[in-house]
């Protein structure tokens, strides 16, 4: 299965390092962009936990374990539900799986292991539920959490797991995975333009009109803010206003295209993250780095409103002036 992961390269190492001085973690939390092989990544080190045939410290992908849990039907796999509006974890949840959790797996390697995803939203009443069962777990158990960022967890979570990041792939290693499930050239290029390393992006780009529809409306609010005209980017942008989901994407996607332009305000030549470049490197002809850090402002103060669940199109009506004002 390593040869399917494309980059973190170190990391998986230190994984099957771990596993072969018997010195695996109990409790893992991986944090990193949405897409970029977080779930994948937590699937190999419950493998290397579980397969008993390893070659050269790697599961064999073969065995029983490895194919189950690759297809996501290994019993004692766990994946708990998320719930809510937010999609969060739920004090319900966590105690099911703390109660689960003392009965005994039934496999031959004699491992249970639990995969909380996208812990973005785990409340702290849940967090603190599970504290304990981390604190102490069966010596069969194990829990992984995927996560964008660490500080999404209680300091007291963090301090009784082991962190490790996950990174972008480079857009070769991204083109070379899209290449590989016989996805056509042109529009391979297309998804590694919008979302570079991110393999997981990518995909969602090429599957997901939804996702598309969001790029093109970021391009466009892009090219309004270069045009200076208000009256556009408030018709561009009141689509975004209708599903909260849709209105954080689109800020967090113009923020990076913001961010590009400040960089290539300074240099013509580096790297872009964002959307599209052709339009960060507009809209850096248009205003200066200064101007770019002022606008990320606004976008951030804007987020934090959607946030704090203020009405989203008075929101997003006070974001174009704010940044027409800029």
């Amino acid at each position: 299965m390593n040869d399917k992961i494309f980059g973190n390269h170190q990391l998986l190492s230190t994984m099957e390092a771990m596993a072969e001085s018997g010195r695996t973690a109990h409790s893992l939390i991986l944090y990193g962009e949405k897409g970029s092989g977080r779930r994948t990544i937590a699937g190999y080190y419950a493998q290397l936990l579980m397969c008993g045939n390893k070659v050269n410290g790697k599961p064999c992908g073969v065995c029983p374990s490895c194919r189950t849990i690759a297809d996501g039907v290994n019993p004692d796999v766990v994946y708990p539900q998320r719930s809510g509006k937010l999609g969060g974890y739920s004090v319900e949840t966590v105690a099911g799986v703390a109660s689960d959790a003392y009965v005994k797996p039934n496999n031959s390697s004699g491992v249970k292991v639990y995969i909380f995803t996208d812990c973005d939203n785990f409340d702290i009443r849940p967090q603190n539920k599970l504290l304990k069962l981390i604190e102490e777990p069966p010596d069969y158990a194990f829990f992984i959490f995927t996560v964008r960022s660490k500080s999404a967890f209680l300091a007291t979570i963090i301090s009784r797991c082991v962190c490790f990041g996950v990174s972008l792939c480079t857009e070769d290693e991204a083109k070379e995975a899209l290449a590989a499930r016989d996805i056509p050239a042109a529009d391979i290029g297309s998804a590694v333009n919008c979302f570079h390393g991110n393999i997981g992006r990518c995909l969602e780009y090429l599957s997901d009109e939804g996702l598309r529809r969001r790029v093109d409306l970021t391009k466009s609010l892009a090219d309004s803010i270069i045009r200076r005209d208000e009256y556009s980017l408030n018709s561009v942008i009141f689509p975004a206003s209708r599903e909260r989901s849709d209105g954080i994407e689109v800020l967090s996607m113009l923020d990076l295209l913001v961010r590009d332009a400040a960089v290539l305000s300074k240099d013509n030549a580096a790297p872009a993250i964002g959307c599209c470049r052709e339009a960060a490197q507009r809209l850096s002809e248009q205003i200066t780095a200064y101007q770019a850090i002022r606008m990320h402002m606004h976008i951030e103060r804007a987020r934090r409103a959607i946030d704090s669940n203020v009405n989203m199109p008075l929101v997003f009506a006070a974001l174009c002036a704010d940044i027409m004002d800029t």
